[in-house]
């Protein structure tokens, strides 16, 4: 693909990012949507922070939709929006890997990056808790300090797991695009 094309499709994925981001903005006249975003904003679900959480969101949700995304939202966000935010990060995951090569940096180096980014959320979750007594999702709140421990390790096993595949596909589609490394004098 041309890099025209590319950026053309980069600018209608944003544009489809922010326009999600101002849909499911609270608007002081609907007071449904402000008690949701309560405690947090809407800055505390990781579905606005990173549209790439399709396959822990579909698999918690066939689970036990109530421990991810209550039924009661329903009335609240359509089924459109609720694909719009959680699956529609898979076609363009993988439309991104077909359209150019990424450059990945050391194993090392990439799953560290990744494991502050889990942290510094991780964090931001349990300081929600900690100012409001009421978790983000309501998995959270079934889980012992020890089940928590629990599905955080787990649930960085499992990105890094993607993160590992992501770069497998890209070598794959692409051949190895790691950096040189400089070498010190």
């Amino acid at each position: 693909m041309t890099r025209t094309a590319t950026c053309i499709y980069h600018f209608l994925v944003l544009c489809w990012y922010i326009f999600l981001n101002y849909y499911i903005s609270p608007e002081r006249e609907d007071l449904q949507k402000s008690k949701i975003f309560v405690n947090g904003g809407r800055w505390k679900y990781l579905t606005l922070l990173n549209l790439f959480v399709f396959l822990t969101f579909w698999m918690l949700f066939l689970y036990d939709r109530e421990l991810i995304f209550p039924k009661a939202l329903d009335a609240i966000f359509p089924v459109w929006l609720n694909h719009a935010m959680h699956t529609s990060i898979f076609p363009f995951s993988l439309v991104e890997i077909i359209l150019r090569p990424h450059c990945y940096p050391s194993k090392k180096k990439g799953l560290t990056l990744l494991a502050v980014a889990s942290l510094a959320y991780i964090g931001r979750v349990l300081w929600i808790y900690s100012e409001t007594s009421t978790w983000v999702y309501p998995v959270f709140a079934k889980l012992s300090p020890v089940g928590l421990a629990a599905f955080f390790s787990l649930s960085y096993v499992f990105t890094a797991g993607i993160y590992i595949f992501g770069e497998k596909l890209n070598h794959w589609k692409w051949g190895d695009m790691r950096q040189p490394r400089k070498k010190r004098k």
